[in-house]
């Protein structure tokens, strides 16, 4: 599957709708591949700056898509094509996932959320989409990579088979566990989803869909949880703001090479 993708000052985004993602899932499971699609957001830029491991990640991802207003106002800023429309949180794109999971009989894991929480979760999913087949596993484990837990946790997605594997233990522990665990997840379509199903279970507050396109969604979930969530919303942006500025300016003002008589 092609759809363009394009250099946000070193950063690589692809312009893609819910649709696309779904036909990316369906194709990696269609065709027996293996696709990490991940996604970027302004927290995830900021780790991108200050953590190597998560730059590592996101060169290896087949697809990242856009996970937030904010990114899509710079880009246009920037001159990129990109429009609403490729502005797709996890949330948004269940409901087309499960329903194309039911139709194909598609297998999906979830891993991460506190315990109980997952497993609430799926049994509200079953409920919604007769027919769904969902494991869950929480996320609170020991990930270092050869100890026992994980080779458990890797064991249990093994047995299950999935063609979906959604890792939902927060950024950037799910992006570094399936950098260092990618060649042991048996899985086809290998998603990044946070918190989704702490949303699902109403464990914490979904924002009106309403404000992600005004791109206030943020202002809603700062005010929901201030005590995790400030630093995040109120010094993160300015942060990516300064790093952004620089590598623009470095960008069309490039140092002249230094030469030598």
């Amino acid at each position: 599957m092609r759809v363009p993708s394009f250099d946000l000052l070193g950063i690589r985004l692809h312009a893609m709708t819910r649709y696309d993602l779904v036909r990316a899932t369906a194709e990696a499971v269609d065709n027996g591949k293996r696709y990490i699609i991940a996604n970027h957001n302004l927290h995830s830029l900021y780790l991108w700056c200050c953590e190597p491991k998560m730059r590592e990640f996101y060169s290896l991802a087949d697809y990242t898509n856009i996970d937030g207003m904010p990114l899509v106002l710079l880009g246009r800023l920037l001159g990129l094509p990109f429009k609403s429309e490729h502005r797709t949180q996890c949330v948004d794109l269940l409901p087309l996932l499960m329903d194309k999971a039911v139709n194909h009989h598609w297998r999906t894991f979830y891993l991460g959320s506190r315990p109980g929480v997952a497993a609430k979760a799926a049994q509200l999913l079953r409920t919604r989409y007769p027919g769904l087949r969902i494991a869950t596993r929480d996320g609170h484990f020991d990930t270092s990579r050869f100890g026992k837990h994980n080779r458990s946790v890797l064991a249990e997605i093994r047995e299950f088979d999935p063609d979906i594997l959604m890792v939902g233990m927060g950024m950037p522990r799910q992006e570094i566990w399936i950098l260092e665990n990618r060649k042991d997840i048996s899985a086809r379509a290998i998603l990044c989803c946070g918190g989704l199903m702490d949303l699902v279970a109403g464990e914490i507050p979904t924002a009106p869909r309403w404000l992600g396109p005004l791109c206030l969604e943020w202002l809603y979930r700062l005010f929901s949880e201030p005590a995790r969530l400030w630093r995040r919303y109120l010094i993160e942006p300015w942060l990516i703001l300064m790093y952004m500025a620089n590598r623009y300016l470095r960008k069309v003002n490039p140092s002249p090479k230094s030469s030598h008589d």
